[in-house]
């Protein structure tokens, strides 16, 4: 399983959240730092777009550990639920095409 890991105790707003996230995920120069860019680059996994560093094989699934989740909540409470209901949106999409979920959050 594909993994990569974001340290929630450094995330104080959405702009390090978006900084972590490209580092981690290896998202292109096309990636904007935004919440409709970051959902748009984890909806093509398993497709040649390039949009990050992963391309998932049709069963495989992303594994999006949060260390430090517990920080993060009480520092940005709202992000953290945003970026679990985005996952939960992304994983949708995937199905709406007949495909598996790809992503899987993990909060540590």
């Amino acid at each position: 399983m594909a993994s990569i890991t974001l340290d929630g105790a450094a995330i104080r707003d959405e702009a390090s959240f978006h900084a972590a996230s490209r580092a981690a995920f290896g998202f292109n120069d096309h990636v904007a730092p935004t919440m409709d860019s970051w959902i748009d680059a984890l909806s093509y996994l398993r497709d040649e777009e390039g949009m990050t560093k992963f391309r998932l094989k049709p069963n495989e699934v992303l594994e999006i550990a949060i260390t430090g989740s517990a920080a993060m909540k009480a520092a940005v409470p709202d992000l953290l639920e945003e970026i679990a209901f985005c996952i939960g949106g992304i994983n949708e999409r995937y199905e709406d095409y007949g495909e598996k979920p790809a992503l899987k959050l993990v909060l540590k």
